[in-house]
């Protein structure tokens, strides 16, 4: 246990530190979502997960994504693993630079306890979600993120046991409602909040039906 993980062990225990880092998480789309989401993660104590995500970073994600004016230009699963690693150096991350379809799937996410759908387009988002949920693992998704204002609208709905959705369900990113940072932040602390509270076991039933 280094000192990172003393530190976070000092507010939950030992004995739950131990759990979370069994615990092997995916992380499908390293964007706005998905970077949020995994930096949530590391500081709560998870230590082993998947990166997968194509696209490189750009100025116009510095708005609501996990990056640095220094990292424009890098692959974002890359640059992704470096800032969890600025945060505890001892992970163990698996990083594929690939683009995520239903043929990979199970090759990508099919050793992980717990997957986080963190994909841009609707289509995508469904696809993915119908090729995870048979393999029985914990899926968290978000719908219904873009614009600003009314943070209370993005709540979290239990849709079957090992599916969970964030948002708002029905604001999507446009023009007129585009990706920000503190809505996306919302859903993106969320998911975290439903994968730790999973693993913990103190999901309290509320979240919905």
């Amino acid at each position: 246990m280094n000192k990172v993980e003393e530190g976070i062990a000092a507010h939950i225990g030992e004995d739950r530190l131990a759990r979370l880092q069994r615990v092997k998480i995916g992380m499908a789309g390293c964007g706005g979502l998905g970077s949020n989401c995994a930096m949530h993660l590391v500081r709560s104590g998870f230590t082993r997960f998947v990166l997968v995500d194509f696209d490189r970073v750009e100025f116009s994600n510095l708005n609501r994504q996990a990056f640095f004016s220094a990292q424009v230009g890098e692959f974002k699963a890359e640059a992704l693993a470096a800032n969890m690693r600025a945060v505890n150096p001892d992970l163990e991350l698996e990083i594929y630079v690939e683009r995520i379809d239903v043929a990979r799937v199970k090759r990508l996410f099919g050793e992980c306890d717990a997957v986080v759908e963190a994909l841009d387009r609707a289509v995508a988002k469904k696809r993915l979600v119908e090729a995870l949920l048979p393999l029985g693992r914990l899926v968290v998704t978000a719908s219904g993120i873009g614009g600003c204002g009314d943070g209370d609208a993005l709540v979290t709905r239990r849709i079957r046991d090992n599916f969970y959705l964030i948002g708002d369900g029905t604001t999507e990113c446009n023009l007129d409602t585009p990706p920000l940072s503190p809505r996306v932040g919302i859903a993106a602390a969320k998911q975290a909040d439903v994968i730790l509270s999973h693993f913990l076991g103190t999901m309290n039933g509320k979240e919905g039906e």
